[in-house]
């Protein structure tokens, strides 16, 4: 483990592992660095990658106010210990973390957006993120994350085994809400913030995933200056990592 410090004076700790062209990995809520390490052994044969806590997470500080733009700050960080540039991969509400870091112009060669929760925007988000933030508000985190994982179509009894084990990273809830705007699919799809990302994007997503979530790759990938679609056929939000190692390597190697 290392750390950086970011522009508010958090400490962020990361991994890094690997050589080749620099690689910043975002995980979605409620995971750390280690959700996405299998992934990183993965594609450490063809990057310099980084898998890190973000900010309230594992051994990262959690400066306040929360503000989106700190975690943009702490992404800023990041880059600057790998050099200076960097190909970014953002999985869930990490993509739209990853997109909004890239709209602000952090220097990323590449952008890779993996299954962004966008929700359709004539929908409104659904009442349950209000409630997860009122049981975050309450101090009802084993709750909280139970609800929220209801809410992304776990099985009541799954996430109930889950949720103890999670219950700490709470809080975290609430900022995976403010970067997707509010609510599990946010409040539609960014378009101002999408138009302004400059480097080569590649957004995927599952064939077997939740239908909003394709139709969100779908979207979007028509309101990126410079983007391509991949669909993973069969598989769901989470791919294993020996099928999408080869995906990211190849969009990097050939852009």
């Amino acid at each position: 483990m290392e750390t950086v410090t970011s522009a508010d004076g958090t400490a962020i700790a990361y991994d890094r592992l690997g050589s080749g062209h620099p690689l910043v990995l975002v995980g979605g809520a409620l995971c750390d660095r280690e959700s996405l390490r299998p992934l990183a052994d993965v594609l450490a044969s063809d990057f310099d990658v980084v898998t890190y806590d973000r900010r309230g997470r594992g051994d990262s500080g959690d400066g306040t106010p929360y503000a989106v733009r700190r975690e943009v700050d702490d992404i800023a960080a990041l880059v600057t210990a790998l050099g200076g540039t960097a190909a970014i991969y953002g999985h869930s509400s990490g993509a739209g973390l990853a997109a909004i870091a890239a709209s602000t112009g952090v220097p990323f060669t590449h952008v890779m957006l993996h299954e962004p929760p966008y929700g359709p925007d004539d929908v409104d988000p659904s009442d349950d993120g209000d409630q997860v933030l009122e049981l975050i508000r309450e101090g009802q985190n084993r709750e909280a994350v139970e609800l929220f994982l209801m809410m992304t179509g776990m099985p009541k009894q799954e996430a109930l085994e889950y949720a103890p084990s999670l219950a700490d990273r709470a809080p975290t809830l609430a900022y995976d809400f403010a970067v997707m705007g509010h609510g599990l699919t946010g409040t539609g799809t960014p378009v101002e913030l999408l138009r302004a990302i400059k480097p080569e994007t590649l957004v995927l997503a599952g064939t077997a995933s939740a239908p909003f979530m394709v139709d969100a790759a779908h979207r979007i990938v028509t309101m990126l200056p410079a983007a391509e679609l991949v669909e993973l056929a069969g598989h769901h939000h989470v791919v294993p990592p020996e099928l999408l190692a080869p995906v990211l390597t190849d969009f990097v190697s050939r852009r």
